[in-house]
């Protein structure tokens, strides 16, 4: 019974034909790292991050200056003063129809 020899895997004068020009041979770091090193150069720049908004710059800052319990009443006092406003359109509205209607049901009679 004859076992077939079994190639190192550092033997480059066997690599098979197929392999590309430039690639390593299986198990040789150091031309990887050569290779790797090569082409490092020849990638193109990636793009800048965008930059963060004024908004987001400021909750950042609120975020590192303040604790969360004051951040947290901030953000209530906010909230309630957009729900303020929002029922003081709505009132001025419905002000509005509600003259509408009076003054076209007046000049009916």
């Amino acid at each position: 019974m004859q076992v077939a020899p079994v190639r190192p895997v550092h033997d480059t004068a066997n690599a098979p034909a197929h392999r590309t020009a430039g690639a390593p041979a299986r198990g040789s770091v150091s031309q990887a790292v050569a290779t790797a090193s090569r082409t490092a150069g020849a990638l193109p720049p990636l793009p800048l991050p965008p930059l963060p908004s004024l908004s987001g710059a400021l909750r950042a800052m609120e975020t590192f200056l303040l604790g969360s319990g004051q951040r947290t009443a901030r953000r209530n006092a906010w909230t309630a003063v957009l729900e303020d406003r929002s029922r003081a359109r709505d009132r001025v509205e419905t002000q509005h129809v509600l003259e509408a209607v009076s003054d076209a049901t007046s000049h009916a009679t």
